[in-house]
């Protein structure tokens, strides 16, 4: 609830010029953050507008049950605010909020592309990621990554892959896979594959297709 930010926590860092903060970050809805974080990894980004700051997650449109899910995480962080969505006229989709809370719970937050500058987890974020690493590999998938199903000779085989221009990003993906016992290759630069059997079985519990993400609040696929 809204206890992480009234109590004083975890002193976190912000970005160049900003006053530091106290939070009780052990106080956050564990989930809704990991996804959040995943999310925003992905394809998000933190602006300035005015006195506050803006989060703007990108979706495609042809996933209106990820939009769903990606809203009600953020609503999770600020239960007494609700996340926008505007509609490109292209094929995405901005979920929003507006908060001054934003740079010390994301503080990966800086000038310039996330691919051009050092992305690393504050302690108390990877205690969250160490706790809920599904919810974590969740949100990177659903913005940066895909599922595929391929005819391989005759077979029905399924493949997920995650693409990102940050090696630093890629190196938090592949962390959380292990952590979970989850197999992975690189396929090239930019993109992990995951293709084995055993390995596909084990996301396909938790993620699985787009276009049918579970709630945020929902049972695992293969439950």
């Amino acid at each position: 609830m809204w206890e992480w930010r009234r109590r004083p926590g975890v002193r976190c860092r912000r970005s160049a010029g900003a006053r530091p903060c106290d939070h009780d970050f052990d106080a956050l809805p564990k989930g809704p953050y990991a996804y959040v974080l995943g999310m925003y990894l992905g394809d998000g980004c933190i602006s300035r507008q005015g006195r506050t700051y803006n989060i703007r997650i990108t979706c495609d449109k042809r996933y209106p049950a990820i939009i769903d899910r990606c809203r009600a995480a953020i609503d999770a962080l600020f239960p007494r605010q609700r996340a926008g969505v505007y509609w490109r006229r292209t094929g995405c989709a901005d979920v929003y909020l507006f908060s001054n809370h934003w740079p010390c719970l994301l503080p990966q937050h800086g000038p310039g592309r996330k691919h051009r500058r050092r992305i690393e987890l504050e302690a108390w974020q990877q205690a969250i990621v160490d706790r809920e690493t599904e919810e974590f590999v969740l949100g990177l998938l659903h913005s940066d990554g895909c599922r595929v199903v391929a005819n391989d000779r005759g077979i029905r085989s399924v493949r997920y892959h995650f693409s990102n221009r940050s090696e630093d990003i890629i190196g938090l993906f592949t962390n959380a896979l292990d952590l979970l016992d989850i197999t992975w290759t690189r396929s090239d630069n930019h993109t992990v594959s995951i293709y084995r059997k055993e390995a596909t079985a084990m996301l396909d519990e938790f993620v699985g297709p787009k276009d049918s993400a579970v709630p945020l609040y929902g049972v695992h696929y293969a439950a």
